[in-house]
């Protein structure tokens, strides 16, 4: 059975609830389909893993979820069985499919799509295009000459942007706006916001948040930072651009707020929606009142400038223990994390004591053993696994066994001859489709690790994955699964396994799963992840560097590792050496 991501099942009730939108439906069937899409989005486990195993009692673990009701999840049970939903079918075939495209257009909600599709019949982008400056568009209600001027220049943005970039690419951007706006004379504060804080795998936009001392000298310089191709909005307190990054339009958004204010505004526009929407009702519960303002104690009361009743609002830390609540790191503030139900201890980056998945010049790699070895003990690691390619990879020009053998030596002696620092020799291994490793037993057991990996046929049935990917987590020599779907972030979805399977084998042999740094990536996700660490699994973080630069991922898979809640304890790389070196050598 092929499995069905729960991307496509979260789209196709995001999809039900604007169908019914755009046809005038009961609004109450709308938001529950619009909040289940959420729930689905944010859920841990496959949903074919949680009917799959036991059918028969699949809908009372499906409505045991909170937003899934019977009806929702006789839905979900049908998806699971077929792949379809009869009632997702029936309403799509009844709206225009270019009507979904339109409602991605800024600018366009479901009222104002339903409004152009009955009055003007438009139904498509280049519909719309060509109807903007149509007599029949203006006359529209809510249409004036700004809102059209509004909505082109989204067309024109839309035509540039392929949607969301992944963080790798939206991080270095941010910083360089936080970086550049510090220096702007009378900068008090200065963090990015949104779902980049929370470590989001791809972004949508930058939300940036500042206080200062001169509120229009800095909206000047916002507005003239040299990436800006475009400005949206200049306004008093928030302004709006749009910048080139990478072949894509991204907006990038500043509101300045008062210094006193941060903490409350840092913690409103970072999210999640439904973080906050949790803060505010556990605050309503405790008599109080929490927006972007502050935290106050009349919860029945317009708090925005009623200073005498402030609680909290300079800083997130006060806000959260005046509700009664540990400091919420951003990673964590998403709807699959209860506020009282948090993991502790979560890895961080300054804890990372090892690397064990990088390339050299042998294989694909940009720098020697020795330059990577020397940049690694900077870091302060006291171990770096080489593990160029096997000969599988042509296109990364993977080793023979005769080049393995001629690296392995390479690496002893660059053991040797640099101190402070233990390298080991490694491989990334593929693994083949028929589940065999790439070399024979007796040159893996040559390896100081072996990490294997999938890299071809990477469109398997979810049978014949799940097979694949236990061969090689059962095999001795694997100390750790690489990358393990294969997928690349907007590129390929990549293998779909039983991933319970994996996780459940992977913690009786003491195998560890990657998840591995590059933002392109990011694999094993933030969702898997905290799926393993519920089975007890053992988990690695990489960079899969092949530069130096690349070590700097690793912060995106630390991200990652802390969306799904691992604890530095299950995190091999934070392990002392002697640690490490003993589970290696078990």
């Amino acid at each position: 059975m092929m499995m069905k991501s729960n991307s496509v099942l979260e789209e196709k009730l995001r999809q039900m609830a604007v169908a019914l939108e755009l046809l005038g439906e009961n609004r109450f069937r709308i938001n529950a389909l619009a909040r289940a899409a959420r729930v689905i989005d944010s859920l841990d486990e496959e949903v074919e893993m949680l009917v799959g195993r036991d059918p028969e009692s699949a809908v009372a673990r499906l409505t045991a979820i909170p937003g899934i009701g019977k009806g929702l999840a006789a839905k979900i049970l049908e998806f699971v069985a077929s792949g379809k939903i009869e009632e997702h079918e029936d309403l799509v075939s009844r709206i225009p499919a270019g009507l979904f495209d339109l409602l991605d257009v800024p600018g366009l909600g479901p009222k104002a799509v339903k409004m152009i599709w009955e009055r003007l019949g438009i139904e498509t982008i280049e519909e719309l295009r060509a109807g903007l400056d149509s007599p029949d568009f203006a006359a529209l209600p809510r249409m004036g000459k700004k809102s059209i001027e509004n909505i082109k220049k989204a067309l024109d943005f839309r035509a540039q942007s392929a949607g969301r970039i992944p963080i790798g690419k939206a991080l270095p951007i941010a910083l360089d706006f936080v970086d550049f706006l510090e220096k702007q004379p009378g900068a008090q504060r200065v963090e990015y916001a949104g779902s980049l804080r929370r470590g989001r795998e791809t972004i949508g936009d930058i939300d940036l948040l500042v206080s200062c001392a001169d509120p229009l000298a800095m909206r000047k310089a916002f507005v003239e930072h040299p990436s800006v191709t475009q400005v949206l909005a200049a306004g008093e307190s928030k302004s709006s651009v749009r910048i080139a990054a990478g072949g894509h339009a991204l907006q990038v958004d500043l509101r300045i707020v008062e210094n006193r204010q941060f903490g409350a505004a840092w913690l409103y526009f970072t999210g999640s929606k439904e973080h906050n929407v949790a803060l505010r009702e556990r605050a309503g519960k405790r008599g109080m009142r929490l927006n972007e303002y502050g935290l106050f104690e009349d919860s029945a009361k317009d708090a925005r400038e009623d200073t005498e009743r402030l609680v909290a609002e300079a800083e997130e830390f006060d806000i959260y223990r005046a509700l009664g609540l540990e400091m919420i790191p951003p990673e964590l503030r998403e709807e699959r994390w209860p506020l009282e139900e948090l993991p502790d201890k979560l890895v961080e980056r300054s804890l990372l004591r090892a690397d064990l998945h990088t390339h050299t010049l042998a294989s694909d790699g940009k720098l020697s053993i020795e330059a990577m070895a020397r940049h690694a003990r900077s870091l302060g690691f006291h171990t770096l696994a080489v593990t160029d390619h096997s000969r599988s990879s042509v296109i990364s020009n993977g080793l023979s066994i005769d080049r393995l053998r001629t690296q392995i030596e390479a690496v002893r002696a660059a053991d040797a001859e640099i101190d402070g620092i233990r390298i080991l020799a490694g491989s990334e291994v593929d693994i083949l489709p028929d589940g065999r490793l790439d070399y024979p037993d007796e040159i893996l057991e040559d390896l100081d690790i072996v990490v294997a990996s999938p890299h071809v046929s990477l469109r398997q049935s979810s049978e014949d994955a799940t097979k694949r990917l236990l061969a090689a987590i059962l095999h001795p020599a694997v100390k750790i699964l690489g990358h393990p779907t294969g997928r690349m972030i907007s590129q390929r979805e990549g293998l779909s396994p039983d991933m319970d399977r994996l996780f459940e084998a992977a913690a009786d042999t003491g195998t560890a799963l990657e998840i591995n740094a590059h933002w392109m990536r990011l694999d094993l996700r933030d969702r898997h992840v905290a799926r393993a660490v519920a089975k007890g699994c053992l988990l690695a973080i990489n960079s899969d560097a092949h530069t130096i630069e690349h070590f700097d991922f690793l912060e995106f898979g630390v991200l990652t590792a802390r969306r799904g809640g691992l604890p530095a304890s299950s995190c091999i790389n934070t392990w002392p050496a002697g640690k490490l070196y003993e589970w290696l050598s078990r």
